[in-house]
């Protein structure tokens, strides 16, 4: 039984569906149906349509409040919830921040103390004030934005997977970008979808084996990275685009952060919040989730430390 495979962009970035059983046809339309659903949350979330319903809010909330669909407005309360479970390490208000460092539309470049400083203060969850009875979402100061780019995939992936459970999928594996994936059942030869965890050194002349290789049974896992939009300073260090939220600066704890829980929009999140915190932050995270399975490769004295839990 040869698996199907159907794919599409959204978010940025390629997600695919991958699926197998005794009708092709009604296979492909399970999968575009999925990735039908990612289309819709993408016109919804988008930091960059402006007609989505997050542009919306960010163009209009410091003035009144702005109406969201009851989607939206529960997956903006379980943002709020994510930050105070991670300290504060992740925070969808950043968006000033990844302006300020010019990661949007823009390779990054350093900004002075000062403009740190002022994105800072359009920072963090305080400034958002959500009225559940109205629907509305308010920001109590101009200059705050909202950016799910952290969340948003993980969460188009667990509504994707939702939608194919509902149209009677036994067997199923979901990606975007590679660096979240979450899947249910088996491959057609019975064994675990399998998901390796790549070695984030690629400065050996010899490619290194992957740090994990996980089997991914009814769950998600997520990868973050400093690698990919990133650039070299002055003084030769890699500044990556996941910025701590509470600094204002890129985050140099970890190199890479992965985490596997049972559905996407957490794993998305958390794995964002233990890139920022590095391996300090196993401990919280287990006792916030204890299901969690985490790993976090940091460098130490040029050398790399490889702390996990479960995988």
């Amino acid at each position: 039984m040869q698996p199907l495979a159907v794919a599409r962009n959204a978010m940025a970035t390629r997600f695919e569906v991958v699926l197998h059983g005794d009708n092709p046809v009604r296979l492909r339309a399970a999968a575009e149906e999925a990735l039908d659903e990612i289309d819709r949350l993408d016109a919804a979330l988008s930091f960059h349509l402006p007609s989505s319903q997050i542009a919306q809010v960010n163009a209009r909330a410091a003035r009144a409040p702005v109406p969201v669909s009851a989607e939206v407005f529960a997956l903006l309360q379980r943002c709020g919830q994510l930050t105070a479970e991670t300290g504060g390490a992740f925070d969808i208000t950043l968006a000033p921040l990844l302006r300020c460092w010019k990661f949007i539309g823009a390779t990054g470049a350093t900004p002075t103390d000062a403009d740190i400083a002022a994105a800072l203060d359009c920072t963090g969850w305080r400034h958002v004030e959500l009225d559940e009875a109205a629907s509305t979402v308010r920001f109590r100061r101009s200059g705050v934005q909202l950016d799910l780019g952290a969340i948003g995939k993980g969460y188009a992936l667990e509504i994707a997977a939702q939608r194919l459970r509902e149209l009677g999928m036994s067997h199923a594996l979901i990606h975007g970008g590679t660096s979240t994936a979450c899947a249910f059942g088996v491959q057609p030869d019975g064994r675990p979808w399998r998901i390796a965890i790549e070695h984030p050194d690629s400065t050996a002349a010899v490619p290194l084996p992957p740090l994990s290789v996980v089997d991914l049974l009814d769950g998600s896992l997520s990868v973050s990275g400093v690698k990919g939009k990133s650039f070299i300073d002055i003084e030769g260090r890699t500044q990556g685009h996941v910025i701590d939220p509470r600094t204002g600066r890129p985050t140099q704890a970890a190199q890479l952060a992965a985490v596997w829980l049972p559905d996407a929009t957490e794993s998305d999140a958390f794995s964002t919040a233990l890139l920022v915190d590095g391996p300090v932050a196993l401990p919280r995270l287990c006792a916030a989730r204890p299901n969690i399975r985490a790993l976090a490769a940091s460098i130490q004295h040029q050398k790399w430390n490889i702390n996990s839990v479960g995988l």
